[in-house]
């Protein structure tokens, strides 16, 4: 059914490169097409990321789940990039085409992207477990990483995601001084994503509590277990990427129809669209109480999109445009950099000791939704006070988790760098039993 319901948004996405018959629709219908497509897509990728979990650690798994996920972010934003880059060969600078400057549109729509899936994806997630584990107290009585409704405890193990996000959230700050992002924020940003990937290869694999489609695919034997990871990864990516653009191209125009402003769509609707499988696989992982997996997922694609999305994007700009020039930064693209960095500095403090609770999650969606409001109604000048205000909140909220929780700090810090992880056990035994 997850396959059949991809076939068509596939087919759509596949007819003009391969020159066959198409049928031409309405952005919203194309919304509704592209979109189905997507979800099959996010079903086989947490089926297969599940089961792989047979095959390599559950950091692994997760970590290849949320980049196979976060790939219709990299086709729309290194659409919007290349089209920056042709745009500063032709002229020189970031002309404003049909009134729009291209270069703020590659930005956009990446800021956009990392702010949703924090502001809201995590929130979701605890919000989704939260309702299950009240409805089947019995259920999450045997879930370690629900010790209470309204609470996730990620395993020891995805310190290494936090310290991650950690560690590029830190030099993301010295970005909005910047005047442009360079291959030398690519080579750094890049390099933080390798070394982590790397120490993700570390982790030993466990035997994984598998039930449904992905307890049956991790039941076949070695050579064939191996063909239907293969197979699903594939088809699912290959999915994700022919109706990607589409998708958050018929939802842009579905906004145009409505008089919405370009800017604010590319900003806010198309990242919805382009963020739609990670979202779908978490909302699965949490409504099954596989909460851990459910943040684990976000968490992984946030550390790929701080990482390798953003420094990938200078290198795909120096490309088209022909030149080693950064990717010019407007000023308020500046101070859109800003409260993105800060937001992720705030959603780090707050897992530092691997746990994300409902007060957490409200703080979290409350804060977007300010920003979110004031995008849509406030004036440009008065939206840069807001992004301002809310960036120097979020900052003064990490420097009081950081203070309260250092130790914990330094220990995650340590998990995640240079400790064993064999040696790591995989639940925090402080927080073991402790359910309220």
């Amino acid at each position: 059914m997850a396959a059949l319901a991809a076939l068509p948004g596939a087919y759509a996405g596949l007819a003009d490169y391969l020159g066959l018959p198409s049928v031409a629709l309405t952005p919203v219908v194309a919304a509704v097409v592209f979109g189905a497509a997507i979800i099959g897509a996010a079903f086989l990728l947490s089926w297969a990321a599940e089961a792989a979990q047979s095959e390599v650690s559950a950091g692994v798994a997760l970590a290849f789940l949320a980049f196979l996920a976060v790939l219709p972010e990299y086709a729309v934003d290194f659409v919007f990039t290349w089209r920056a880059g042709e745009t500063f060969a032709a002229e020189g600078h970031c002309a404003p085409v049909a009134g729009e400057d291209p270069c703020a549109l590659a930005l956009a729509n990446m800021t956009g992207a990392n702010r949703v899936l924090v502001g809201i994806g995590w929130p979701l997630v605890v919000l989704i477990a939260a309702l299950v584990a009240r409805r089947h107290p019995r259920r999450a009585d045997r879930e370690p990483s629900v010790p209470a409704p309204g609470h996730v405890r990620l395993a020891r193990p995805m310190s290494i995601e936090v310290v991650a996000l950690g560690v590029a959230t830190v030099y993301s700050l010295t970005l909005p001084l910047r005047h442009s992002l360079t291959l030398v924020d690519a080579a750094v940003l890049v390099s933080i994503f390798v070394l982590y990937a790397w120490r993700l290869s570390q982790a030993p694999v466990e035997e994984p509590d598998l039930i449904g489609t992905a307890a049956w695919i991790a039941d076949r034997g070695r050579r064939a277990r191996r063909w239907w990871l293969a197979g699903l990864f594939a088809v699912a990516a290959a999915v994700i990427l022919v109706t990607a653009e589409h998708f958050a191209d018929s939802v842009v125009g579905t906004g145009e129809q409505l008089g919405i402003d370009r800017f604010l769509l590319v900003q806010w609707a198309a990242p919805v669209a382009s963020e739609a499988p990670e979202l779908i696989v978490a909302c699965l992982y949490a409504w099954r109480l596989r909460a851990s997996h459910a943040l684990g997922t976000l968490l992984s694609s946030k550390v790929n999109q701080w990482t390798l999305l953003v420094g990938t994007i200078p290198i795909v700009f120096a490309i088209s445009s022909g030149s080693p020039h950064g990717l010019p930064l407007s000023g308020h693209q500046r101070y859109e950099l800003l409260i993105t960095a800060a937001q992720s500095l705030f959603a780090v403090s707050l897992l530092l000791d691997l746990r994300l609770t409902l007060w957490g999650s409200a703080v979290l969606i409350g804060l977007f939704g300010a920003q979110f409001t004031a995008s849509l109604t406030l004036s440009d000048a008065a939206n840069r006070t807001v992004l301002i205000v809310l960036s120097a909140v979020y900052l003064a909220l990490a420097a009081i988790m950081m203070v309260v929780s250092r130790r914990r700090a330094v220990r995650l810090f340590r998990e995640g760098t240079v400790a064993r992880l064999d040696q790591v056990p995989e639940w925090d035994p402080e927080g073991a039993g402790q359910r309220g």
